[in-house]
């Protein structure tokens, strides 16, 4: 099979967008619904969906630039079991070559049926429609909470996503149906929604628990405190207690995502200027349990 890149005339360094654009232009010229009785437009129309195919996942192209795998998406140095083989048409001792379809694999023989007039010389050829690929990049809190966001399809109409509280940064999303639109009779493709989840300054997540890091001065630290913190769901009231230091960890119950917990991290701020009386009082402090905070670090 020929280099993808040459079946629809456009550049390694071109973008998805370019490589859809091209694709589509030429499906629309060599569609066999257009071209009745010209079996080389099928062939044409073949050869183009399956270059459109491998170009337009992401991960099959990378693949496909490292030399991982083939044009027609095998493995280099294995068989695929899972393709099915078809003659050349250039006829006996020409070899084969492998065609993997844009369409179902349930579907193949009877797309092919149709598109050769096998059932009662019918010339017509249905086939599911592409599937739709798109990013969608969502705030932190969007991601936890749960939101909707409205996206445009190729055709130019919108569509509005519901996105589940709790979604995780990658995740797809399949919406069934919302595709392109199908050849002939066949249906719709589905629409691939890949979410993006931008980083929050101050939350992180692990899991479905929430964690931030509070920072807290030496007086709350020492003596306690009932401070004000932020949670995905809004202003909380936390109890400090005393003798709190930098890493003491308070827990928030359920106020993570979905059974989760939000979980405080203290930090402990020096003030940011000169103390005199502070600096004055450790000068002579003796404390009633002394202790070395490097402890174990002379064996390191």
């Amino acid at each position: 099979m020929q280099d993808p890149y040459r079946i629809l005339g456009v550049q390694r360094s071109d973008n998805a967008a370019a490589i859809r654009a091209a694709y589509r232009k030429l499906a629309k010229t060599h569609h066999p619904d257009l071209n009745p009785g010209k079996p080389e437009a099928l062939e044409r129309f073949k050869e183009i969906s399956v270059a459109y195919e491998l170009l337009s996942d992401k991960d099959k192209r990378a693949r496909f630039d490292r030399g991982e795998i083939d044009a027609a998406g095998n493995e280099v140095r294995q068989e695929q079991p899972y393709y099915r083989d078809f003659a050349d048409a250039a006829g006996p001792g020409a070899g084969h070559q492998k065609y993997r379809r844009s369409v179902d694999p349930d579907d193949l023989d009877s797309i092919f049926a149709q598109a050769f007039g096998a059932r009662g010389g019918s010339q017509s050829f249905n086939a599911r429609g592409r599937d739709a690929q798109y990013t969608l990049t969502i705030g932190f809190l969007d991601a936890a909470n749960g939101t909707t966001r409205r996206i445009s399809m190729p055709e130019g109409r919108t569509l509005d996503v519901r996105i589940p509280a709790g979604v995780l940064d990658g995740h797809t999303m399949r919406l069934k149906g919302q595709g392109l639109p199908g050849y002939g009779e066949g249906a719709a493709g589905d629409a691939l929604v890949e979410i993006t989840v931008a980083p929050h300054p101050l939350f992180h997540r692990e899991g479905d628990d929430i964690i931030i890091e509070l920072p807290v001065t030496l007086r709350e630290a020492v003596l306690g405190a009932s401070l004000e913190v932020p949670t995905i769901k809004g202003k909380v009231r936390l109890t400090v207690p005393p003798g709190s230091g930098t890493g003491t960890r308070l827990r928030l119950r359920g106020r993570g995502i979905r059974e989760g917990h939000q979980f405080v991290q203290l930090h402990v701020m020096q003030p940011p200027g000169e103390e005199p009386e502070l600096a004055a009082f450790l000068e002579s402090w003796t404390p009633q349990n002394p202790f070395n905070p490097r402890a174990g670090l002379e064996d390191v």
